[in-house]
């Protein structure tokens, strides 16, 4: 009999949970002036945060496929030439980008010792301490382009919640007004009030844990490209060095 009871409650209940979106929508239009400028807030915060997490989840994706398909060729392939003109195709790979910089950096060095009459003595060091420090440029450009805007995220993350505990106390404050003023503190006159109030906390809430889940998702990706361009930075001086060596680099005019 008590299971009876139970399923024929069930439809009552799916009919009492329809409403419960439409009953937030109306508390929303019913609340005060300023939950009603916090809930504006905290629906902007979350905006742009979810503009920020898909936008830099593009990037991270399309940086961590083109630095895997970069790395391959750059061990598979002798010539730096090469490697150069298939790095113009690779925008988002910050390891690419880097080697641009110090490819650069290498004809115009290049340049100077042709027109010098060739490589000296002792000059291999010189060429390489110039490569890094362009590798070091490169290095704090891509950071900057790889952090950039993510920093909003953890911004969101840290505020909207004490931003929606604002709108919250704000609320029940002026319940507390409305009880006085009714004189009557009954669960009906009380109630409505405080579920007003605490739309603004879950709201922060709503926009806040996606941003920290999305901020740490993105801190662990830019750390792991960073590494790759600390890693590929003295795996290329190195590269550079010996080819200077020997003579062989290899710029686009001689080709």
């Amino acid at each position: 009999m008590n299971i009876f009871h139970l399923l024929s409650s069930i439809p009552a209940t799916f009919s009492t949970g329809a409403g419960f979106g439409s009953d937030i929508i109306q508390r929303f239009f019913d609340a005060g002036p300023v939950v009603k400028m916090v809930l504006f807030i905290l629906i902007g915060f979350s905006v742009a945060s979810w503009t920020i997490i898909f936008i830099k989840f593009r990037f991270f994706r399309n940086a961590r496929l083109e630095t895997d398909y970069f790395l391959d060729l750059f061990w598979d392939t002798t010539e730096l030439t090469n490697i150069y003109k298939e790095s113009q195709d690779l925008p988002y790979s910050p390891v690419a980008q880097m080697f641009k910089r110090g490819y650069a950096e290498l004809i115009r060095i290049k340049k100077l010792q042709q027109g010098n009459g060739g490589t000296k003595g002792g000059e291999h060091n010189g060429v390489s301490e110039t490569v890094e420090r362009a590798l070091r440029r490169a290095t704090i450009h891509e950071n900057s382009r790889m952090v950039k805007a993510v920093a909003f995220l953890a911004t969101t993350g840290n505020t909207a919640p004490f931003i929606g505990l604002f709108g919250t106390v704000w609320g029940i404050m002026d319940s507390f007004n409305e009880i006085a003023l009714m004189k009557s503190a009954s669960l009906a006159v009380v109630a409505p009030g405080i579920a007003e109030a605490l739309i603004a906390t879950a709201v922060g809430l709503v926009a806040a844990i996606p941003a920290v889940i999305a901020f740490n998702f993105f801190s662990s990706k830019s750390e792991a490209l960073g590494a790759e361009m600390e890693i590929f930075s003295a795996d290329f001086i190195s590269l550079v060095v010996r080819q200077s060596i020997k003579g062989k680099i290899v710029t686009d005019e001689e080709q």
